[in-house]
């Protein structure tokens, strides 16, 4: 918090707290997006929240949003670089001009509507009102729609959302991480239980799981029998237990017992430190290591991912290395520069904000 609070934040709406290649982000272009979720918190409490608090919650939600506004405009700085190559400087202005005339274009198709409808409104002037209430304008919103348009076209041109994945590389994984699709012995089982602490005596809960047992055995249905009786977490289930791996159960007996009885039996009576019990084990799957065949789909979307994850990553840096970044928070951008704000356009504390 230290760090935050010694930060000046700047004076003027007007001050350069980023220069990302050709485009400038303005201490104004956020500051209304800060300040407006300030007053949403603060009007959400009671009590005063002290200055130092409301200081470092400034800095560091200023620095969020331009950390954001940066990679925006990195991205969108370098589509307009592939679009032009290694042309003259006219030639980029040209295309960012195109481009970014399309991009509005769009925002007034799609962007604008939607907002009218959502505020329900049809004039512009009012509309902006309402967004500059919000923390943001009409202007605010067209420019961050083009810098997030423009970006999502680079990135889809840079990397690929459905990448290819081989049989050869989804069962070289497999056997890569064959330890980890091994699988123990599982069961699906009946039960009716009674408790030790529901009865006098052993004697008593003994006779009343005599009399569940010969019910569920003659009457043919054991979870009727749960559903009515029983006095295990499951019996609104009908005592029916879903898969469930070999040693995982707190009852050793029950346990041991599920993992040896003959299928579809009632045990005989099984006590355990909490009660007693009686079974029927319904299926039961052995030991062993999930096939291939039915881990393929999770293998081959997990490494889809991560071919994703990985361009991406190898498209941010390329694209750090291409577009020079200068902001008031070096550290939070790998490879930018330090931008050195005049003194004047600094303040010692957060006063712009109240």
């Amino acid at each position: 918090m230290d760090k935050a609070l010694s930060t000046q934040l700047p004076n003027d709406p007007a001050t350069v707290i980023a220069v990302v290649g050709s485009s400038q982000i303005l201490f104004g272009d956020l500051q209304p997006k800060v300040e407006a979720r300030i007053t949403q918190v603060t009007a959400q409490t009671t009590q005063e929240i002290p200055e130092e608090q409301l200081k470092y919650a400034r800095v560091n939600l200023l620095r969020g949003l331009l950390n954001q506004a940066i990679q925006n405009k990195m991205m969108r700085e370098s589509f307009l670089l592939d679009q032009v190559g290694t042309q003259a400087a006219e030639k980029y202005q040209e295309a960012k001009g195109l481009m970014s005339s399309r991009a509005r274009q769009m925002f007034y198709e799609s962007e604008v509507p939607q907002l009218k409808k959502k505020h329900k409104i049809e004039n512009l002037a009012e509309l902006d009102k309402i967004l500059r209430a919000e923390g943001s304008s009409l202007l605010t919103r067209e420019r961050d729609f083009i810098d997030a348009m423009l970006g999502h076209m680079y990135l889809r041109s840079k990397v690929d959302r459905d990448p290819k994945i081989t049989l050869a590389e989804i069962a070289q994984y497999y056997n890569r991480n064959r330890d980890d699709y091994a699988r123990k012995a599982r069961a699906r089982w009946e039960q009716l239980s009674v408790l030790f602490e529901n009865h006098p005596d052993k004697d008593a809960a003994n006779k009343k799981l005599q009399e569940m047992g010969r019910e569920g055995y003659y009457g043919g249905n054991m979870q009727a029998v749960a559903r009515a009786k029983s006095e295990e977490p499951f019996a609104s289930e009908g005592g029916l237990h879903d898969w469930t791996n070999q040693g995982s159960l707190a009852s050793a007996q029950l346990d041991e017992k599920i993992f040896s009885l003959p299928l579809n039996e009632m045990s005989e009576i099984i006590e355990d430190d909490a009660g007693l019990h009686i079974i029927r084990v319904l299926e039961r799957e052995p030991a062993g290591v999930t096939s291939l065949k039915d881990v393929q789909d999770k293998i081959e979307e997990k490494l889809k991912s991560e071919k994703v994850a990985s361009a991406q990553e190898e498209m941010i840096r390329k694209m750090q290395a291409r577009v020079p970044v200068w902001t008031i928070f070096p550290d939070d951008i790998p490879g930018a520069k330090t931008l050195r704000v005049p003194q004047v356009a600094m303040q010692p504390n957060a006063s712009t904000f109240k």
